[in-house]
């Protein structure tokens, strides 16, 4: 049973802004305020990404502008009181970029984002080569597929395998993301199976289940 084959290169952003690691911390701010984004990825070689500066890296130049932090606060936050004195990217970018590739899941990107706290992710190829930028809004994009979309890849990936009559005797509607089911199937032992397949397809919002056993079918002999 295959679902939804959507990875980070269908709803990566292939056009991005990069520095490279002599940028000047004003040209950054430039650059970010030109493309309207919140971070940056900082390049090397032929394109290989070495760290990405964000807009909280180079807000900490403002934080520790008039601050005279103690001796706890200095031991504590070491790496930014670092990145406050930063004048290139080099000094203020967080190195090794937090970084997925281009066919790794969409879930799987939203999973890095979550557990590193970031908004955006570098996409990189095999040799650490930048291919693209993946945003949070890109992955929320996934939830703007077409409902008959949806509705068709319910019945061929998950009712047509378990259920081969579900056609005769289930029906599917999709509304906004939502999916419901109503009918009558042989077996409901796989009813929750079909609810956990179905919240798996890409774009679904929720899943509102009505199914109901069938009529039972006496076994020959």
């Amino acid at each position: 049973m295959h679902i939804s084959p959507h990875i980070v290169s269908d709803v990566m952003t292939p056009t991005v802004v990069a520095v490279g690691r002599d940028a000047s911390f004003r040209d950054i701010v430039k650059i970010m305020q030109q493309w309207k984004v919140s971070a940056v990825p900082v390049l090397e070689g032929e394109g290989r990404v070495i760290g990405v500066v964000s807009e909280a890296d180079l807000l900490l130049k403002e934080e520790f502008r008039d601050s005279d932090p103690d001796r706890f606060t200095q031991m504590r936050r070491l790496s930014d009181l670092a990145k406050a004195g930063g004048l290139t990217a080099a000094d203020l970018m967080s190195a090794p970029a937090v970084t997925v590739r281009p066919d790794a899941t969409l879930a799987h990107a939203a999973r890095v984002m979550a557990r590193r706290k970031v908004k955006r992710l570098p996409v990189v190829s095999d040799e650490g080569l930048l291919e693209g930028v993946v945003s949070r809004a890109d992955l929320l994009k996934i939830f703007l597929r077409d409902d008959d979309e949806i509705a068709a890849e319910v019945r061929k990936e998950i009712l047509a395998p378990l259920f081969p009559a579900a056609p005769e005797t289930v029906r599917v509607e999709v509304s906004d993301g939502v999916v419901t089911l109503a009918g009558r199937v042989g077996d409901t032992s796989l009813v929750p199976i079909v609810a956990r397949l179905v919240r798996s397809v890409e774009g679904v919002v929720d899943v509102d289940m009505a199914l109901s056993g069938g009529p039972r079918v006496k076994n020959p002999g």
